[in-house]
């Protein structure tokens, strides 16, 4: 019988309802730019939003610049305060982990199982997700974009961890 040493999870939409959040405090954003002087309906800029993350990737930190120059032909630091002020806010309450994850994970390091996470998230922006939710010291090793350059499904990222936590994929 093979006994298992370590277990690997991705955050963002496995542990995390990463995309509720997303949407969320997205939609927050978008109001609060309306409310600040950004002439256009919520549901044509939260499209155009979505549209802009699907070319830039979902984690582009400035996508409210992005957002702002295509609207409005340039930043609008009025505008663009209340959005990210709106975003940051609404984040931060949403951001939670789905039901039964803290006793899971839990229960596997009551059994001595070492724990890892695999994200294409980047590295600091991993780690407060972690942090916000409190879950940072039930993993032993967090392997993030900034550590190998690749996205799953590359290999990379699990060969880096399973050589972090030092076992065999197997394990």
């Amino acid at each position: 019988m093979n006994i298992v040493k370590a277990v690997l999870f991705d955050l963002d939409n496995t542990l995390i309802d990463f995309m509720r959040m997303k949407k969320i405090s997205c939609e927050a954003a978008i109001s609060a730019m309306i409310d600040g002087g950004l002439d256009m309906g919520k549901q044509e800029a939260y499209d155009l939003l979505f549209e802009l993350y699907g070319i830039h990737g979902i984690e582009y930190q400035e996508i409210f610049q992005k957002f702002l120059e295509k609207t409005m032909g340039k930043i609008d630091y009025r505008v663009l305060s209340k959005g990210i002020a709106a975003y940051r806010k609404m984040q931060i309450g949403y951001l939670e982990p789905y039901p039964h994850v803290r006793a899971t994970l839990l229960m596997l390091k009551e059994k001595g199982i070492m724990l890892g996470i695999v994200s294409d998230a980047p590295r600091m922006r991993a780690w407060l997700r972690l942090a916000e939710m409190g879950l940072t010291d039930f993993f032993d090793v967090v392997v993030t974009l900034d550590d190998t350059g690749q996205t799953k499904p590359s290999e990379l990222p699990f060969k880096a961890a399973v050589t972090a936590l030092g076992v065999e994929p197997k394990d």
